[in-house]
């Protein structure tokens, strides 16, 4: 039986090809159970968390507030005030949708799980954004998978993305990490998971397209905690997910302290490219619960201001 070190182009072609489908296939087969955990999770988070509602044009009744230098008189609330030393306003809740546009990295980047975690890193972004559509929804948002799906607010949105998600794995966008094309209208936002380790000028060249439309991003690093740590120790043999390219070392650990810099760099580079165009930015382990992350996203999608603006602390 020939090498693969000496395989020759057209049986390495067909012999990736036969493998994105397997993992394609798996993939398709994990979806429900990924979309069922989504939706639990958005539960959980529901029920601690206040809904979406925010101050602007409508006709539902939000809530009071004193009178500030900048309102107008038709606006205060006579009825309020009479009661009070103060004036007060009657907030109205806005009413118009806001669509949310969602791009999972499900390349072959993403399909890692080390012996720190349980999860694969794609799982773990299908999951992150089945929740967060399944919690849009319920707000009443739009919401939409980039170059697959139309900003939806049905309730059948979650197990519409899931079914397009199945029939779609093997395309080629679908194999990229970088989101497709996609005109997105100002003030829409737009979620991007992914583990972000292209390098940081295609990753910023992508971001700053999708920023000069207005739309608002957040960034979610989504990494298993070996990938953190590299908490590897004497001879092991590293092989290139994307590639497959070999690389042997005698000893692991001497790797790490330079490794860890390379990382923090790239993060350094990621948190300046979000700053810089407005965007948020946080990092999800594999290891660590979905909700906790969850969580963040909605607090800023919101606009509500992270405390201090931390990511989530190294593993």
């Amino acid at each position: 039986m020939a090498s693969p070190l000496f395989e020759n182009a057209s049986v390495k072609a067909a012999r990736d090809m036969f493998g994105r489908e397997a993992e394609a296939h798996e993939l398709a087969d994990r979806l429900p159970d990924l979309m069922l955990e989504g939706v639990r999770i958005s539960n959980t988070v529901v029920h601690g968390a206040h809904g979406r509602k925010r101050a602007g044009p409508g006709e539902t009744f939000w809530q009071f507030r004193q009178y500030q230098t900048g309102d107008t008189m038709q606006q205060i609330d006579w009825r309020r005030s009479a009661s009070s030393d103060h004036l007060f306003i009657r907030e109205r809740e806005w009413e118009a949708a806001h669509t949310v546009w969602l791009w999972p990295d499900i390349s072959k980047s993403m399909a890692f799980r080390s012996h720190l975690s349980q999860v694969y890193k794609s799982d773990r972004a299908l999951v992150l954004m089945f929740a967060l559509v399944e919690m849009l929804v319920r707000a009443g948002e739009r919401t939409a998978l980039m170059g697959l799906t139309n900003p939806s607010v049905s309730r059948k949105t979650t197990t519409r993305m899931a079914e397009m998600l199945a029939a779609n794995l093997k395309a080629s966008g679908l194999t990229s990490s970088m989101p497709p094309p996609q005109r997105v209208a100002r003030f829409s936002s737009i979620v991007w998971i992914s583990d972000f380790l292209d390098p940081i000028d295609a990753l910023a060249k992508r971001v700053d397209e999708l920023a000069a439309s207005g739309s608002r991003g957040h960034l979610v690093q989504v990494l298993d905690p070996a990938e953190e740590t590299l908490p590897y120790s004497g001879r092991v043999e590293f092989i290139g997910v994307e590639d497959g390219t070999q690389w042997l070392s005698d000893r692991a650990e001497t790797l790490r302290d330079a490794y860890q810099r390379r990382l923090a760099e790239h993060r350094a580079g990621l948190q300046d490219l979000a700053r810089r165009n407005g965007w948020s930015f946080v990092v999800h382990h594999t290891d660590r619960s979905a909700a906790d992350t969850l969580l963040q996203l909605n607090m800023r999608l919101r606009g509500e201001p992270m405390p201090k603006d931390k990511t989530e602390a190294p593993s």
